[in-house]
């Protein structure tokens, strides 16, 4: 006999007609219309914290949300792990005593090469040449600290204690710096390679005290979403370290600003087996720029000071962050949702969407061609993380393979709702794009 949780989640969608719905970013007659519906609650049952990762595997379906690793401030964690089913419906509907803990490298000591520090899974690719689908790429989210990657001054990696920003516990806690990177795995998920790091900002570009008063990062690269797109796999991440050499007696908001918020780097295909130091960032004309070189940030996407924007590092700029990229082929278009923090640590109760109508992200400045943002959803009050567009359950299937980087005229949004204690993650919105 099914739950009642699930007798409602059967009847998501068919409800959906009972609400009025909110038509987003009218007046924008060159790009397309998301129109939200209300819809029955739903909250998922295991812990998420990053963007949703996901793949078809013949008919099955995966998602690998949580995170693993060592971490100082927060203490160790074994929560990345997986859900199968037969549907998208059956997978997101899996209870937090189904999931299943993959096998992962484990973390190496430091100063000793591996892995170090926290990994959340991002993105998955799947090597389109293993027709079992089998064999898959994770991009990862990985936070360090002076702690776990202490700074060798013969390599130049790593972090100095000194003058170390404030993190999200209190003046006591340290914050992190986040970088990227690659593992593998050849038995559908199952178990993971590390691969290595393939982007990063180092410790001259961190933003340290006093200056850094925003309790969130000290600098690095992270949050990411990725998509491929002919011989690239092309990464959109949040840019958090100083463009250049960061100096605190010569330090300017302004230009820090100037460098950060949504950027875009790729790496080839090819590379993804031996991925360290591989991508390229985009420099303002081209991907030229080394892995952990100064790029330029994609300009739509940036919060003019104007407007109330600024660098990262402050704890009352606005900036977006956290993007989410899928392609939308009822649109024709690449669509971005991306989180606005205008609060310390993140905070923010928005979340805006952007379009790119070229299919071709590797022509020209194609991939730099967003739309100005446009707000989606605000709730007042709560702060919001992590949104993401996933397929209806009628509508995905392993033979169209619809799924967070693919979708098609409609699709439910999700993301991280945090009010007071509580802290879920949600879907209440049917989105219905409009061209």
């Amino acid at each position: 006999m099914k739950s009642i949780k699930q007798i409602l989640f059967l009847f998501y969608i068919i409800i959906a007609t009972s609400f009025k719905p909110i038509v987003m970013n009218d007046g924008f007659e060159d790009h397309p219309k998301a129109i939200l519906t209300p819809v029955t609650r739903f909250v998922f049952n295991s812990f998420v914290d990053c963007n949703m990762s996901e793949v078809w595997i013949g008919n099955k379906f995966m998602i690998f949300p949580g995170k693993y690793g060592e971490d100082p401030l927060w203490g160790p964690s074994d929560n990345l792990k997986y859900a199968i089913g037969s549907t998208i419906d059956e997978a997101f509907q899996t209870p937090e005593k189904g999931f299943i803990a993959p096998k992962m490298p484990p973390n190496a000591p430091p100063g000793k090469p591996g892995l170090h520090g926290a990994v959340w899974f991002e993105s998955l690719y799947q090597d389109s040449t293993d027709q079992s689908g089998n064999t898959l790429y994770a991009l990862y989210h990985n936070e360090n600290y002076p702690e776990t990657l202490p700074y060798d001054s013969v390599t130049g990696k790593g972090y100095k204690s000194t003058l170390w920003p404030q993190g999200l516990k209190g003046p006591a806690s340290p914050s992190a710096v986040c970088r990227i990177g690659i593992m593998k795995s050849t038995d559908g998920g199952k178990s993971w390679d590390n691969k290595g790091i393939f982007i990063e900002d180092e410790q001259p570009r961190l933003i340290l005290r006093p200056n850094n008063t925003a309790a969130n990062f000290a600098g690095g690269n992270g949050d990411p979403s990725a998509v491929a797109n002919g011989k690239y796999l092309y990464l959109f991440y949040g840019e958090y370290g100083f463009p250049g050499k960061y100096e605190e007696a010569s330090y300017n908001p302004e230009t820090e600003w100037k460098g950060q918020c949504v950027s875009m780097a790729r790496i080839a295909l090819s590379d993804l087996d031996n991925p360290q130091g591989k991508a390229k960032r985009w420099d303002g004309h081209a991907f030229t720029i080394p892995y952990n070189g100064v790029g330029k940030p994609v300009a739509a996407v940036q919060i003019p000071l104007a407007e109330g924007g600024g660098p990262t590092s402050s704890p009352t700029a606005k900036y977006f962050w956290g993007p989410s990229v899928s392609w939308n082929v009822y649109l024709k278009s690449w669509v971005m949702l991306i989180a606005k923090a205008e609060g310390p640590s993140w905070k923010g109760s928005s979340i805006y969407i952007s379009y790119n109508k070229n299919a071709d992200l590797g022509e020209g400045d194609n991939s730099q061609q967003w739309s100005k943002p446009v707000l989606l959803l605000d709730k007042p009050g709560h702060i919001i993380w992590y949104p993401s567009l996933q397929p209806l359950n009628n509508e995905a299937n392993g033979t169209n393979k619809y799924s967070a980087l693919k979708l098609g005229q409609k699709a439910r949004l999700f993301f991280k709702d945090m009010e007071g204690d509580k802290s879920d993650y949600i879907s209440e919105y049917l989105v219905t794009f409009n061209k």
